[in-house]
């Protein structure tokens, strides 16, 4: 059996499952007409489930301070986004219309919030930036306001989260230490990479998964660490640098095989020239 916990609209209710004690919100086309509250339903109406699961606080007071039309964009974003990259974790559902909810508002000021880690989501994030960047598409379309490039970029964030199952502080502090370790790499070589390009996409995608083998004390099967010190001595001691810097921004000894591995992405990124 379930329990109306809240009907949220004609769109959308948040129920419990007696059988398990799990708060779930259906979201769908007039899934919420005709219910009320402390309704009980042997079999819930067709509709999107989103079974809520890690977060402490109850269901009911993490939405009653959002607008329901935020859950139901938040949902419609969620399912874009599952069909072009696959399953989400649904926790991320309120957080999302959380989020937009205060996004939208601030647009409405015109108090919105700058994204200093844009650039550098939309490179790593690529996929995740492209869905976000429709689902800002689908709340324009569903409340009249439009965000900008730079929401665009941290609900970018959230999706990255649902598909990484991690929350999103840990995906921008991904993106942050990713800009971070580009700006060491442009400084020490004394040019700009070319944003974009190929060969700094996949030095961003190494850099990321290197930080998550740092996070899970996992190591990587290339040793390319003597190669690379006689070879490319300056990539290498660049590369030096910028684990020594991670080392102190995670707290964790990163693998020496990993400077290894860095000074080679480094030296196909800036082509063995430095200014």
């Amino acid at each position: 059996m379930y329990r109306v916990i809240k009907v949220l609209n004609n769109n959308g209710i948040l129920v419990l499952d007696d059988a398990n004690g799990q708060e779930q919100i259906l979201l769908g086309n007039g899934v919420g007409f005709g219910h009320r509250m402390g309704e009980r339903m042997a079999e819930l109406p067709k509709g999107r489930r989103y079974e809520l699961v890690s977060e402490k606080t109850p269901a009911l007071i993490r939405v009653n301070g959002i607008d329901p039309i935020y859950i139901e964009a938040a949902g419609k974003i969620i399912e874009m986004a599952e069909a072009a990259m696959g399953p989400l974790q649904h926790d991320i559902l309120i957080p999302m219309a959380d989020h937009i909810a205060m996004a939208a508002a601030r647009a409405r000021e015109k108090k919105e919030i700058p994204n200093p880690f844009q650039h550098d989501i939309a490179a790593l994030f690529g996929d995740e930036y492209e869905a976000a960047r429709k689902g800002c598409e689908i709340l324009k379309k569903m409340t009249g306001t439009a965000l900008g490039e730079d929401e665009a970029g941290f609900i970018a964030l959230h999706i990255h989260a649902g598909l990484a199952q991690e929350n999103v502080a840990d995906s921008l502090e991904t993106a942050r230490l990713v800009g971070v370790c580009m700006t060491m790499i442009e400084e020490g070589a004394g040019k700009k990479l070319p944003y974009g390009s190929l060969g700094y996409n996949r030095l961003m995608s190494h850099v990321r998964y290197m930080l998550a083998r740092a996070r899970k004390g996992e190591r990587t099967d290339l040793d390319l660490e003597a190669y690379a010190k006689e070879q490319f001595p300056f990539e290498y001691a660049l590369a030096e640098q910028i684990l020594k810097k991670l080392e102190q921004e995670l707290r964790v000894v990163l693998a020496k095989e990993e400077i290894g591995f860095l000074a080679i992405h480094i030296r196909r990124v800036t082509g063995g020239e430095t200014a």
